[in-house]
């Protein structure tokens, strides 16, 4: 007889454990309603993330000006400011125009040879996007080349590119 009062102990137990976790769910129910009507509803907002600033060059006038401009149609530019190492920077406005005689008047070594030379350029930029006004840039590679020479006539210095 002592086990049959103990089995229905243990199932008295069991009811008042389980009524238990009933009444404990039934009440985070409760609050999960609850809080449910209070809150206004949700407004999805779409926000952008801010697009790094990164430049291309396009040749124009068969060489004697390079027109830098952003990759990305949601920049505009304020200004540009080239410097070339050991040089005084070139001050561009916001249409990113680089005329040829601009760098050749800054280069220091005066290789005229033939063929593609380059050189390393820190451009800086101001810009805006999305509204703000940011600030930009990097390290890229000016290439060009020498035109001309010849009897009587002197040569000139064509952009060719803009690159990283």
């Amino acid at each position: 007889m002592t086990d049959e009062k103990t089995r229905r102990r243990w199932i008295n137990l069991g009811e008042v454990i389980a009524l238990a976790a009933l009444i404990v769910s039934a009440f985070g129910v409760w609050i999960a309603w609850k809080s449910n009507t209070a809150d206004k509803p949700t407004r999805v907002v779409e926000q952008r993330q801010a697009i790094p600033l990164t430049l291309r060059g396009t040749v124009r006038d068969d060489g004697r000006e390079l027109v830098i401009a952003p990759v990305e149609a949601s920049h505009a530019l304020e200004s540009l400011t080239l410097t070339i190492k050991g040089a005084n920077p070139i001050e561009l406005g916001s249409d990113g125009e680089l005329a040829a005689s601009a760098v050749e008047s800054v280069l220091d070594s005066k290789d005229e040879s033939k063929g593609p030379h380059s050189v390393p350029v820190r451009i800086e930029a101001r810009y805006v996007e999305m509204g703000k006004d940011r600030r930009g840039g990097g390290s890229y590679t000016l290439r060009y080349r020498w035109d001309g020479g010849g009897l009587f006539g002197g040569r000139s210095l064509r952009l060719t590119s803009l690159g990283r």
